[in-house]
Formats: C-alpha cells, structure tokens, sequence
C-alpha cells in the first residue's frame, strides 16, 4: 500500500483554490519553487497531470486535478476541523509543566515566556526548578524536569538533547558616573587591574568564560569584589563601585539612561549563549511544545528587571 503525504495534497488544494503558485506559496508559508516542486510529486505520484500552467496561472486539468479534487477538498476540510478541535485544548490544557534554569536565567530571559505562557493555558501547573546547569541536566535525565535552559558550553550527553541557543550574551565592562572618564578610553585586559574589578563569584558560567579568556592570554585577574548576582553588581557599578563585567543584555536599560557607560576593552570578551535543553527519550506533551512553540516566535531576548534573585549558573 502506497503511502499518502497529507502534505502534498494540502499543497495540491491550495494551489488549486488559489489558482497560482505564488498566491499558494505565500498562503502556506514556503517557497514557490517548494509549492512547484510538490506538485510535480504529486503528480508523479498519481502517474497524472493535475494543472495545465497557462498565462493566466494554475488551471485544474479535466482528465487529472478536476477528479480529485472534490474529495480532496473534502479530506482537507476534515482535517482542519480535527486541527481546530485540537487548538481548542489550549484553554482547557492541564498537566504539570516543569522547567529548570538558573536564577539568572528565569528572570532575564524566561519571565516574560512563563508568563505568556500561563495567560494562554492558564490550567497547566508552573514549576519552576532553579538550579546550576549541571545540576539541570541530572533533573533531565531523572525526569525530575520537562526542560530546561543552560548555560553553554556544557558537556556532551548522549541521554539529553540540546538545541540551538534562545539567547545569546555579550559580556562587557560597564562603569558608573563615578568613572565616566574612562569612556572612549581603549583598555587592554591588563589595564583593567590598575581599577577596583567586580566579577561574578567562582564556579559560576560568567566567572569560568572570563577567566578561560584571560588564561588563553597567560592572565589571571583577581577582582576586587566578587557578587553573587546580577542586580547587586549593577547597583555596585551604579554607585561608583568600580568596573563590572555583565552581559549588555541583562543592563540595556541603564546603559540607555546614561546610568552606566561602556567601555572599550580589546579584544572583546568572546559571547556566551543559553539554550533549550530536553530528556534525549521524554514525552512531548501538548504543554511542553506549546512553551517550546514561545520561542520560536521570537527566539531572542531579555528583560532588565530591578529583582533581587540571586545568581546561579
């Protein structure tokens, strides 16, 4: 028995009512040469031609595309109907969804997802699991988490699967008012040990790229203050502390106020990302891909928020 690709006649139905492979390709969200390349499948498939192309577009042919195309009108039809009856769950979908991350990263990067996401299907169960990237991938593995989001780079496991970053980090040296002196100024790496250095505390993500940096150039930094989150620190930097190494991404907000100023340093610290992270064997429940669907929507970004999590990564 044949195998029938659903797809290839949906692609079929709507070139039909449209009447052009433009008009379908745009309606179906993928390239004309796509559209065209289905329909000589199809085609091929049935062992008929189903349009006559002419200058006025894509007319169904009498011996070929007028024959199926009732019916498959009418399987199209059905289909959709079973589609529309699935995307009703969203208001009633229940369940447990269990997503784990460090602090750092709910609320900078997943606050605005989770709560996007209980407005949609306001019936799922939240439980958000902080913790270390290392310890996030032993809750996958356990099944003790649905996803979770880590810190790259981690070490390769064949029981979970990791997949393209959510958000990517710059990490840079920001000063306050209290060093606004410094701006314009080209530092090396070296230069910056002349000033009070604040960095994330050790066995942290941020901690361990900057100090994998400096050791490629024969360098170890000691700061001169070490801080235990994000909004600590920028408040420190804020207030005159000294300078402080945090990703652009986590202080767009008081850059733009002219709260904090960047600095030039050279070379550039190299960007970190942070990315979606799945049990290799687990069950893709509705709740689960609906929050994967979230970030394929609009993959990057952050929110600078004023809380006081503290940082772990």
């Amino acid at each position: 028995m044949a195998v029938v690709d659903l797809d290839l006649y949906r692609v079929f139905y709507t070139v039909a009512r449209c009447g052009s492979l433009t008009k379908a390709a745009d309606e179906l969200f993928i390239s004309q040469p796509a559209v065209s390349q289905a329909i000589k499948s199809l085609e091929t498939q049935l062992g008929t031609p189903l349009f006559n192309r002419n200058r006025k577009g894509m007319e169904l042919t009498a011996q070929g595309g007028e024959l199926v195309f009732r019916d498959v009108e009418k399987a199209v039809k059905l289909l959709s109907g079973v589609e529309d009856k699935l995307a009703e769950l969203k208001e009633s979908a229940t369940g447990t969804l269990r997503i784990g991350a460090s602090a750092s990263i709910f609320q900078y990067v997943l606050s605005s997802k989770i709560v996007e996401f209980r407005n949609l299907y306001p019936q799922v169960k939240i439980e958000l699991i902080s913790d270390v990237s290392p310890k996030i991938i032993e809750y996958l593995k356990a099944d003790r988490c649905d996803i979770g989001f880590l810190n790259m780079p981690v070490p390769e496991d064949e029981s979970i699967l990791v997949g393209e970053p959510v958000q990517i980090l710059h990490d840079v040296f920001v000063v306050g008012k209290a060093y606004e002196d410094l701006v314009g100024v080209e530092f090396s790496l070296g230069d910056l040990q002349q000033y009070p250095l604040l960095l994330m505390k050790e066995n942290t993500a941020a901690r361990h790229s900057f100090e994998n940096f400096c050791h490629n150039f024969g360098m170890h930094i000691t700061p001169s203050v070490e801080v235990d989150s994000w909004d600590f620190m920028k408040q420190l930097v804020t207030y005159g502390m000294g300078i402080g190494c945090i990703p652009r991404e986590y202080i767009l907000k008081r850059l733009a106020a002219g709260a904090v100023f960047e600095l030039k340093v050279d070379p550039a610290l190299p960007s970190r990302s942070i990315s979606m992270a799945l049990p290799k064997d687990g069950a893709m429940q509705f709740a689960l891909r609906a929050f994967i669907n979230l970030f394929k929507k609009q993959p990057y970004g952050t929110e600078e928020s004023e809380g006081t999590e503290t940082e772990q990564e």
